[in-house]
């Protein structure tokens, strides 16, 4: 297994100080958001798209830093009822062009989410009951979700990506594993997961059970950790809109490696990777709000280090 960044997760840092701090952690590979919900902070996917001579000097500066490329990332909303959608559908289809220019083999991303009939903004049914969440859940389905999806991934095979990486995501209509394999059946293998654990944990699933579902349609892995706030989720459980910088209030906070799981959790979580096959990136992704990103990313790389399967 190899040890990786979103780079945002050093978002505040420029593209030079980002790949040197990634070399003093002794990372292997990164990970680069081209948009959408991310301020794409180390890379110009406009610039990348327009000139192979961009292209190779961005690898180049990767490579000198002795670190490869493990991924692009456009996790936004391209199914999104308003205007939002087609920028974000034009910023998903320019990734996945990117990512066939530069030999990419994988696109990490959300699945989106519709409205329902009419609907302005997005609607994420997660009960049967009312009578109209099934028939919404149907309608989003049948005429958005998946006619979209088949649209993506013939788009994608075009270009020779046969991996779109699907975070399982609140608020998307990929959020769990049962919804993964829903529209995989539906649209072929091109889609997968990226597993990030911290979001099972939060809505009350075990990630080791969820690794050993999805076995090999585990196409990238983020890691991430997800504290559950005893006294508060007792009171309120844990569908918690409150903002992150609320920390202390909240039900739940992500929080950096080892302060949610210790390492004998992460062992598990390795272990349950490497036994349905995946031998691949471990993409550290740092958006705990009490400590800073380095402090916390050497405190992450840390932890992975000591429970990592075949680290090279």
């Amino acid at each position: 297994m190899k040890i990786g960044m979103i780079t945002d997760s050093l978002g505040d840092l420029s593209f030079d100080e980002m790949l040197a701090a990634s070399a003093e952690l002794g990372l292997q590979t990164l990970e680069f958001a081209c948009g959408n919900w991310s301020s794409a902070p180390h890379i110009d996917l406009q610039a990348m798209l327009a000139s192979a001579a961009t292209r190779k000097e961005f690898v180049a500066k990767i490579r000198d830093h002795g670190l490869t490329i493990a991924a692009l990332n456009c996790s936004g909303n391209p199914l999104h009822p308003g205007p939002q959608g087609k920028v974000h559908h034009g910023v998903t289809q320019d990734t996945i062009r990117l990512a066939g220019l530069m030999e990419i083999d994988r696109v990490v991303m959300m699945s989106g989410l519709p409205g329902g009939p009419g609907d302005a903004n997005p609607n994420w049914i997660v009960t049967d009951w009312p009578p109209e969440c099934l028939k919404i859940q149907r309608y989003q389905w049948e005429e958005r979700i998946i006619p979209y999806w088949r649209d993506l991934v013939a788009f994608s095979n075009n270009l020779g990506i046969h991996k779109l990486c699907l975070e399982l995501h609140g608020h998307q209509a990929v959020y769990n594993v049962q919804t993964l394999f829903k529209l995989r059946n539906a649209v072929g293998e091109t889609v997968g997961a990226n597993y990030d654990p911290s979001h099972p944990l939060w809505m009350g699933a075990d990630p080791i059970a969820g690794i050993r579902t999805l076995g090999s349609a585990i196409y990238y892995v983020h890691a991430k950790d997800t504290r559950i706030e005893p006294i508060a989720a007792a009171i309120d459980g844990t569908l918690d809109p409150r903002p992150p910088n609320l920390y202390a209030e909240r039900a739940w906070n992500y929080i950096t490696l080892g302060y949610g799981h210790g390492e004998t959790w992460w062992r598990q979580f390795c272990t349950a990777l490497k036994q349905v096959g995946y031998d691949d990136v471990l993409s550290i992704e740092h958006e705990d709000m009490m400590l800073t990103p380095m402090e916390g990313m050497r405190k992450s790389v840390a932890l992975l280090r000591n429970v990592a399967i075949n680290l090279s």
